[in-house]
Order: structure tokens, then C-alpha cells, then sequence
């Protein structure tokens, strides 16, 4: 073997540890939780939030910025809430300034701006990060084979949807494009809240 052909073994053994070392889930493995109801966030106020408090309702996941061209859709999941809340229904909002720093303000200046630009009235959770090194154990929950088969894969920008069973059981997803008041959305949330759980 000559020396030019072992160098290149070398960088290219070196290069393939690299790729090991940084690729996804190397420093997170699986989460062993089976529900999104296990996890326990902070609302913007600082208050712990159990999402157990949410068992028995239909949930809509969300990870939202202010300052996105899709900011508009909270219009639209006021109006869900505001229309399916009296049959067990909430969304529940997760600030996250990962795409193009479209989400920068603190945690109450976002609440301020969620009020009074859209009056909104579900939860709105302080800030997390949905992707990359400092992602949040929920979202390692939601975006992984394992735990969330069939509708994992990574968070693609702001306002990816989850739509959660009163269980706790993810039931369907739905890209930042997809709006509130999207047929399919739509008939699968009331699918969801006439199942029994």
C-alpha cells in the first residue's frame, strides 16, 4: 500500500468517527418516555406545566415565532381553540427562535405580543428549541422514529403541528404551510374528539 493511499484511509477513517461523533441522536438517545403527557414544560410565566394536566383532552402542538411569514396562523388556532375548547380541546403554543431568529423576544414580551395582536387565549410555554444540540426532551420525543413512529422526522420551520389524542398518543402531523383551518386538519381533529379514550 502506498503512503498517498494510506493518508487518505486515514482522513477518511478520521472523517467517518467525525460524522459518528455529531451525527443525530449520538449525544441524546431515544427518550424513553410513551406520551407527550409525561413531559413537564415552563409557560412563559415560569410556572411548571405538567402536560398530564392535559390528559382527557384533544391537544394541537405547535411551535410558533412572532416574526415569521406564517405568525398570521394564530389567527386561525385562536379560532379552533375558541371553537372546539368546550368539547375537550386546547392548543398549546411553544416559542422557538431556531428559524432565522424569528422568534426573539423574551418570553413575555412574545406572550404580550400573542395577546394583543391575536387575543389569544391557550397556553403559551416559554421559550424551547425544537432542533439541533439544545432541542427539547419533547421534541427529541416528537421528531424520533422510535418514540413518535410514523410521524417523526425533523421540525422544518416554525408552525409544524402535531396533533395529540386524549391520551397523550400523537395522531397526525402537519407541515408550517398546513393553516388552522385546513379541511384534513380539521376533520382530523374532530375525528379525535369523538374517540373514546
Amino acid at each position: 500500500m502506498s503512503q498517498l493511499t494510506g493518508t487518505v484511509l486515514i482522513i477518511v477513517l478520521i472523517v467517518v468517527i467525525i460524522s459518528l461523533a455529531v451525527s443525530p441522536g449520538a449525544s441524546h438517545p431515544p427518550e424513553d418516555k410513551k406520551s407527550v403527557l409525561e413531559y413537564t414544560l415552563a409557560l412563559a410565566d415560569g410556572t411548571q406545566q405538567p402536560l398530564e394536566s392535559f390528559r382527557g383532552k384533544v391537544l394541537l402542538l405547535v411551535n410558533v415565532a412572532s416574526k415569521c411569514g406564517f405568525t398570521g396562523q394564530y389567527e386561525g388556532l385562536e379560532k379552533l381553540q375558541k371553537k372546539y375548547e368546550s368539547e375537550g380541546f386546547t392548543v398549546l403554543a411553544f416559542p422557538a427562535n431556531d428559524f432565522l431568529g424569528q422568534e426573539p423576544g423574551t418570553n413575555e414580551e412574545i406572550v404580550t405580543f400573542c395577546r394583543m395582536s391575536y387575543g389569544v387565549t391557550f397556553p403559551v410555554f416559554a421559550k424551547i428549541s425544537v432542533i439541533g444540540a439544545e432541542q427539547h426532551p419533547l421534541y427529541r420525543f416528537l421528531t424520533n422514529e422510535a418514540t413518535n413512529p410514523g410521524f417523526a422526522g425533523k421540525i422544518s420551520w416554525n408552525f409544524n403541528k402535531f396533533l395529540v389524542d386524549r391520551t397523550g398518543k400523537v395522531v397526525a402531523r402537519y407541515g408550517s404551510r398546513t393553516v388552522p383551518e385546513d379541511t384534513q386538519l380539521i376533520a382530523d381533529l374532530e375525528k379525535a374528539l369523538k374517540a373514546k379514550p
